[in-house]
């Protein structure tokens, strides 16, 4: 029986797109500032830069304008980024089935990668603690901790207190998302929100047991895995 549902968080739970573009308008804030450039063509060249290329996008901003900089001032552009508070929200689908899987008395948690204070601010924007039984940021463990790693996996089924096979863990990415269902018996759903990671490629070639496009399908899934056990 399913006991516990656990999510990752971007392009699961929310969108990386959404949290980028927050990020950018912080940042072409603090350069208008200290620039005395236009804000809105700040922004607007930052999106066009990172659709580009997602690559040195703060390089290639300075570039643009012929501003001189070092590499401690791309650093700390980055540090701007990753500590500033993100205008992000959850998709639609995602409160009304958290609401669904506490009806029926499944615990719900959420195991996300990238660096901490990014994730931290996320979280706390969303609100995230009042929803979820039990949150790990991996990089809070170690950057050699991030997913694949099952160490988070390891540390929320003790947290749950849940057997292995009474969770599901939900991800979008198939570079790191489904693998641990090769080390533990974790039944694992694919949601393809068509986000960054969409197209990458499976990790060993181990694939989800389910794919969705909605987490309205969720409930569907967490029966239909209930009633493959009760046949076995």
């Amino acid at each position: 029986m399913i006991k516990a549902v656990v999510f990752d968080l971007d392009d699961t739970l929310i969108s990386e797109r959404k949290y980028i573009e927050s990020g950018y308008l912080h940042i072409s804030k603090v350069l208008c500032d200290k620039y005395h450039l236009f804000e809105n063509e700040l922004y607007q060249l930052l999106i066009d830069l990172f659709n580009e290329s997602p690559k040195y996008v703060f390089n290639r901003l300075l570039d643009r304008f012929g501003i001189i900089y070092t590499h401690r001032d791309i650093q700390q552009l980055i540090e701007e980024y990753r500590n500033h508070i993100p205008s992000i929200e959850f998709y639609n689908d995602v409160l009304p089935n958290l609401e669904v899987l506490k009806q029926e008395k499944i615990k719900i948690g959420i195991i996300t990668d990238g660096y901490a204070n990014a994730q931290r601010q996320k979280l706390n924007a969303l609100k995230a603690h009042c929803y979820f039984d039990e949150i790990i940021v991996t990089d809070e463990l170690g950057r050699e901790y991030w997913k694949p790693h099952p160490r988070s996996f390891e540390i929320i089924k003790s947290k749950l207190n849940v057997d292995y096979n009474e969770m599901i863990y939900i991800g979008d990415n198939p570079e790191k998302d489904f693998y641990i269902s090769s080390i533990y018996p974790i039944k694992t759903i694919r949601i393809n929100r068509c986000g960054f990671y969409s197209d990458r490629s499976y990790f060993r070639d181990i694939r989800e047991s389910q794919s969705i496009i909605s987490l309205n399908d969720l409930k569907t899934m967490v029966e239909k895995f209930d009633n493959v056990k009760c046949t076995k």
